[in-house]
């Protein structure tokens, strides 16, 4: 008994009511309270039967609990009512504490669940319901390997704690086909044995969605970012048509009445006479203008290279290829306008691999398995006769046909000799404006220029114009900036008269020797003529024509 009566903090007393003493544990004799009282309290109780008291002790209020007789006494306890709020205070606390770590759980995980050692349920969260779609109420007290074998969740993580005996992460699906991220780890006494497995949950449903969309997104800007690169450093103020003559004039007419049509257009054409260019018209004018523009020379990129710069590839496609795989041109001109030049050089296997796309709008990646859908608009250009490729086998005719919808002929230079004049001054201006000049060019120049072939085309006349612009130490250009080859192709040109053609060949050769020379006395030595002959020379044929 005295073990007993150590147990209590509080005062424990045991009351005879036949010799009404009372005998006080030794805790209690430090509350000095009067026996008197007490007894008369103790005998009230006993005649009412009544278990606990309200009372006030020496200014004390105290608390009197009747827990019954033991060998004749009975015994009381008595407390403070101080240490009794404090207890139920302590009790509130506890009761907060633990409802704030339920709000915490639910808060982190979408659900939690606890079992016993064997795998029975003993706690559900109020989230479980959410989850699986199942009351609390219905799971407590149950088996989780009844819970699997209903089809509530499959496979059961806690079933695997309990073989393992290790904390596990896995998936899980519920009835309805939700996705769910898993771990439940065990509680272990000093033995070793499982006492609890607790698992929790997280809904992977959202972030399935999630990654799908994101993977979308990725697409898109691995596309967007290709498009930026290869459109990047392209000039894009496409420049008007210059020039007035007929042949060319057919040419705007027809690329104006056919550019928001999205049939495909061939334009043949010598080298440069400007089917870039024709082709930047087009897609400028075209109901794709917003859509990218993507130019692929075929015959400037390597026939090994050429398949997987047009289709691309998947990552690990093949060796050396980009760890992240590599969108193919032909799919960057989704929604745009594909220009394919010198498709003369395309290789026949390439050919049919073409065809294909322009018939079924799909391409395939190498390396990969799916179907992937463009939408472009196809324009393609060559210096060569496809006709006479066909015959020999090296272009394939169903592919001719279905890039030959509109077929659009460029003329050379030396067939719009009208318009030589206007392309001169129009470059002129360019390069004046590019380079901060003021040059001009002598009437003289323009003799070259009309009388010349020009086999390099537009491409040609611009780049000497440039050259003159940046080389002439003067304002005026004048013709000892002509090339050799100019002035040999003008030399050929026939004389009405004799004295015509000597006095144009004196003319040749004393700027030759000036050029040269550039003294009287050179350009004398040069010529074999006397001095004083070179200085009326050089009067006649330099000075003067420069004035």
């Amino acid at each position: 008994m005295n073990d007993f009566i150590s147990c209590f903090k509080e005062a424990v007393y045991l009351y005879n009511a036949e010799s009404e003493t009372i005998r006080l544990n030794d805790i209690a004799q430090s509350y000095a309270l009067i026996n008197a009282e007490l007894k008369n309290l103790f005998k009230k109780m006993k005649e009412d039967k009544k278990r606990i008291e309200l009372s006030n002790l020496d200014d004390t209020e105290i608390i009197i609990n009747h827990l019954g007789t033991w060998k004749g006494q009975d015994i009381f306890i008595i407390y403070k009512t101080l240490e009794i709020e404090r207890t139920l205070l302590n009790t509130e606390k506890v009761k907060a504490l633990k409802d704030e770590v339920d709000i915490f759980l639910n808060a982190i995980h979408d659900d939690i669940l606890i079992t016993d050692g064997k795998g029975i349920i003993t706690r559900a969260y109020e989230s479980f319901e959410k989850v699986y779609n199942v009351k609390k109420e219905e799971v407590e007290g149950r088996s989780v390997f009844e819970l699997e074998r209903m089809g509530i969740f499959k496979p059961s993580i806690t079933a695997k704690v309990l073989k393992c005996g290790e904390q596990v992460t896995m998936m899980q699906e519920t009835g309805d086909g939700r996705k769910l991220i898993v771990t439940a780890a065990p509680v272990k006494n000093q033995q070793g044995d499982i006492l609890k497995v607790i698992s929790f949950t997280r809904d992977l449903t959202d972030f399935v969605k999630l990654k799908e969309q994101y993977a979308l997104l990725e697409n898109k800007v691995e596309r967007f970012t290709a498009e930026i690169e290869e459109l990047r450093g392209k000039n894009k103020s496409y420049p008007d048509v210059v020039g007035n003559s007929k042949k060319i004039q057919n040419v705007i007419d027809t690329i104006y009445r056919v550019s928001e049509f999205d049939a495909s257009i061939l334009i043949e054409g010598e080298s440069g006479v400007g089917k870039t260019m024709f082709a930047r018209i087009i897609h400028s004018k075209s109901g794709r203008a917003e859509g990218p523009l993507i130019e692929i020379d075929c015959g400037a990129i390597p026939e090994n290279l050429l398949e997987s710069e047009l289709f691309g590839y998947e990552k690990g496609a093949f060796t050396g290829a980009n760890v992240k795989g590599k969108v193919g041109l032909i799919e960057l001109a989704d929604c745009g306008t594909l220009f394919l030049d010198e498709i003369g050089e395309l290789p026949l296997n390439l050919q049919m691999k073409l065809l294909k796309v322009i018939q079924d709008k799909k391409i395939t990646r190498i390396g990969g398995t799916e179907n992937i859908s463009v939408d472009f608009r196809l324009i393609t250009a060559t210096n060569r006769n496809l006709k006479n490729l066909i015959s020999k086998g090296l272009f394939r005719e169903d592919l001719y046909y279905r890039l030959n919808v509109i077929y659009i002929e460029l003329p050379p230079i030396r067939e719009r000799k009208d318009d030589i004049i206007h392309l001169s001054m129009y470059f002129l201006d360019k390069y004046n404006k590019k380079y901060y000049q003021n040059k001009t060019f002598k009437s003289e120049i323009f003799d070259y220029f009309m009388k010349y072939e020009w086999p390099g085309n537009i491409r040609e006349l611009e780049n000497l114009i440039e050259r003159m612009v940046l080389v002439s130490k003067q304002d005026i250009i004048d013709v000892s900036l002509i090339p050799q080859i100019m002035k040999k192709n003008n030399s050929k040109r026939k004389y009405d008269t004799l004295e015509e053609a000597l006095e144009e060949v004196e003319r040749q050769m004393v700027i030759e020797a000036y050029e040269k020379r550039k003294t009287t006395v050179g350009v004398a030595k040069e010529l074999g003529i006397s001095q004083p002959t070179a200085v009326r020379k050089i009067k006649k044929h330099i000075l003067l024509s420069d004035r």
